[in-house]
């Protein structure tokens, strides 16, 4: 879209141009064929006329139709019709009057002045006239289906920010739980915790206010976060990271409520050797999560915890960008049987269907020791690097 004086001028669109065309031609065209057939050197005059007279009806289109007719103004554009019509007819027999004498005799019957060149001229005006209403139409059509796209293009991208914002305040509210629970501790830790906090606030500040961030700063993200959590709890706690990432682009916090809930997890009830494991692989054609963390909490409650503020926001987000289908699955696992049941995470679910509805497989696997999430989003979903 182009702008004039910070107005936006809109492009005609492809269709809207080959219906002009098509008006531009269809006079020229019957004509040739049904009464010039054998006479070649006319068809290119009665095509210069024809486009010649096209600005009359652009004119008719983009005013008459526009401001009058469809705005039932019907007897102002009743006058302009009227007046447009005649004026077409002294441009045509002034042009034909031109070339009378140069003619054959077969032409100059075509360009005489009579009643029945007269009406010919005018069932061709009325015909390129209501072609020239239907292009309105059209274009009306098509400029309201824009407007209806840039209106849920705008809607999402500021839901799309309400669901970040969100997001930036849980998450800092959780680390600085942290830092208070170190504090109470008199840690001497706590200042290696301030710091990681402040590498975290300058990535919320200043590298993920775009769309998509390089992968390799968003795993470093997640590093500084993790290492947060590890000096807090006393746990075994591993992190790795598994092929290339320079050169793939992700949405911010994507993976994060994933490993926050598996923390949350691990550790909210004092599980005795808890333990977390993360790993973040990057394979030809995909991306993969895996958490996986033990926990002493029973099956209900451990399914009830998976709606948490940041799993739904995750959804929220994932739902906006990629709003078309993904697979879901919770596999709850007893010790000595297991069975399949099928449970919404309606927050992280919400990201994933915004984000990669077609791209991704998330499982959730819960036991009675264990909480899996496997999360896996094809590369050709993300976006890639571009170096300068």
């Amino acid at each position: 879209m182009e702008f004039d004086n910070d107005r936006p001028v809109k492009r005609a669109y492809r269709i809207e141009i080959l219906c002009w065309v098509l008006l531009a031609l269809i006079n020229p065209l019957v004509n040739s064929i049904t009464i010039f057939f054998h006479d070649a050197k006319i068809w290119w005059f009665l095509f210069v006329v024809n486009l010649f007279l096209l600005p009359a009806y652009i004119f008719y289109s983009a005013v008459i139709v526009r401001r009058f007719l469809y705005g039932k103004k019907y007897r102002q554009s009743s006058i302009l019709i009227i007046l447009l019509l005649v004026i077409i007819q002294l441009l045509l027999f002034a042009i034909y009057s031109l070339i009378y004498d140069y003619s054959s005799p077969i032409e100059q019957a075509y360009f005489t002045y009579s009643f029945s060149t007269i009406i010919r001229e005018l069932l061709w005006s009325i015909i390129n006239m209501l072609l020239a209403t239907g292009i309105y139409f059209i274009k009306k059509a098509l400029d309201e289906k824009q407007l209806l796209h840039n209106l849920e293009k705008d809607n999402a991208g500021f839901r799309l920010k309400y669901l970040r914002s969100q997001l930036n305040p849980h998450f800092l509210f959780n680390t600085l739980n942290s830092i208070y629970s170190l504090s109470l501790q008199k840690s001497d830790k706590a200042p290696e915790v301030v710091v990681k906090l402040a590498d975290l606030m300058r990535y919320l500040i200043y590298e993920c206010n775009e769309d998509k961030v390089p992968l390799y700063k968003e795993i470093g993200f997640i590093q500084n976060y993790i290492e947060i959590e590890k000096i807090r709890y006393n746990a075994d706690v591993r992190f790795s990271v598994e092929g290339e990432t320079n050169d793939i682009m992700i949405e911010p916090f994507l993976f994060v409520s994933f490993i926050e809930n598996g923390f949350k997890h691990a550790f909210d009830n004092a599980y005795t050797n808890a333990f977390i494991y993360i790993t973040i692989k990057v394979k030809p054609g995909q991306i993969e999560l895996s958490v996986v963390n033990n926990t002493n909490t029973d099956l209900e409650t451990q399914a009830k915890k998976i709606h948490g503020t940041g799993m739904k926001t995750s959804k929220g987000i994932l739902e906006l960008l990629y709003p078309t289908s993904h697979t879901l699955n919770i596999i709850q696992t007893e010790k000595e049987q297991s069975r399949t049941n099928e449970l919404r995470i309606r927050n992280a679910k919400k990201r994933l269907e915004s984000l990669y509805p077609d791209s991704h497989t998330l499982d959730v696997i819960l036991s009675n020791n264990a909480f899996t999430v496997s999360l896996i989003i094809k590369n050709t979903s993300l976006g890639k690097v571009h170096h300068n």
